[in-house]
């Protein structure tokens, strides 16, 4: 099959001159090469590589019993003997193909099932051994190239929490990662909280205070999420690794909202005006929705006794004789909207 490619130049297509010597041959029933030379006006030598096409493209064929009389033959016929070969090769070949497609497809479902149980396995974790979580805490922050993202509900930080951080937290600042933390308002007026705060933002941790918060949530090189683990029967004890990229990506999105929502927590300075008219929103907002005073403490991050205390001025401010009065009384004066909580 060489010679299909055209292993003599000359032969690589049918030109105009073999066309012509073919039609006369089939008008002849032969090719006799005077006859082509007188038809032509060409030389005998123009003649010899005329017949060397034809034949070079089976449409002559010498006739039996005497090989040199050559005949025409049908282009149907040459195209056949000259392309068998390759069709029938080209044939099994595209079975060949068809064969192996259909069973690398017969693996898709086996493919598809083991990519879904690896990526569950990946993308979520659940530890419940509280041991196991701060040792994963530690690892993941060792190991954080650019950010931290905390989020920290509940107002002051116990003392033996940010002793057990200070460290870790001053060494990832030291080597570049940019920390930022959100803390509850209520955590400004803790001593112990604002001298962790002065000296982790004189190493260029970023902290601010808001309202009210989600849950607890750390967030590691937006790639590692923690979250807290809500159906066990000790809350807080377990713990939620996410890897999943789009959800990670999504509650990077929510501290990204909080944070811009949120105040500057700066020891040693002022607290910002608007802080304390805030909180007492919050507490407004809470009471004017029906919260008891313990659930209001607890959203806020603050003690019960301190959250009565300030009822009990918001009260007196408003001129309400009763905590259910002064919610009343704030969202008639337009001080908060009630809102329909789940």
């Amino acid at each position: 099959m060489g010679g299909i490619n055209g292993s003599t130049p000359e032969f690589a297509e049918l030109d105009h001159s073999s066309a012509n010597a073919y039609r006369h041959a089939i008008r002849r029933g032969q090719f006799v090469r005077e006859e082509i030379a007188d038809e032509l006006q060409v030389s005998s030598t123009e003649v010899s590589r005329i017949e060397g096409v034809l034949r070079h493209l089976r449409l002559l064929r010498p006739l039996p019993g005497a090989p040199d009389r050559l005949a025409p033959v049908s282009p149907d016929a040459a195209a056949a003997e000259l392309l068998g070969s390759s069709e029938w090769q080209i044939r099994e070949l595209q079975q060949a193909v068809s064969e192996v497609r259909s069973r690398m497809l017969s693996l898709m479902p086996t493919y598809f099932e083991g990519r879904r149980q690896r990526n569950q396995m990946e993308a979520f974790d659940l530890i419940t051994d509280v041991d196991t979580i701060r040792a994963l805490l530690d690892e993941h922050l060792l190991r954080a190239r650019a950010e931290m993202l905390t989020v920290q509900p509940g107002g002051a930080r116990p003392p033996e929490v940010l002793d057990t951080v200070r460290n870790s937290n001053v060494a990832a600042l030291d080597r570049g990662v940019r920390m930022r933390t959100l803390y509850q308002h209520t955590a400004r007026s803790d001593l112990v909280t604002s001298a962790y705060v002065s000296e982790v933002t004189a190493k260029g941790a970023e902290i601010r205070t808001t309202d009210e918060l989600i849950d607890r949530l750390i967030i590691y090189d937006r790639e590692v999420a923690f979250l807290p683990e809500q159906n066990l029967p000790d809350p807080g004890r377990g713990a939620v690794i996410i890897r999943e990229p789009n959800l990670v990506a999504f509650m990077c999105s929510v501290f990204d909202h909080m944070w811009q929502g949120a105040l500057p927590f700066e020891p040693g300075t002022s607290a910002p005006e608007p802080l304390a008219d805030e909180v007492k929103a919050s507490i407004l907002r809470l009471m004017a929705n029906g919260y008891k005073d313990e659930m209001v403490a607890r959203r806020l991050g603050m003690s019960v006794r301190t959250c009565r205390r300030h009822i009990a001025e918001i009260t007196e401010e408003l001129k309400a004789t009763s905590r259910f009065q002064a919610g009343v009384n704030a969202t008639l004066s337009g001080l908060v909207q009630p809102t329909s909580e789940n």
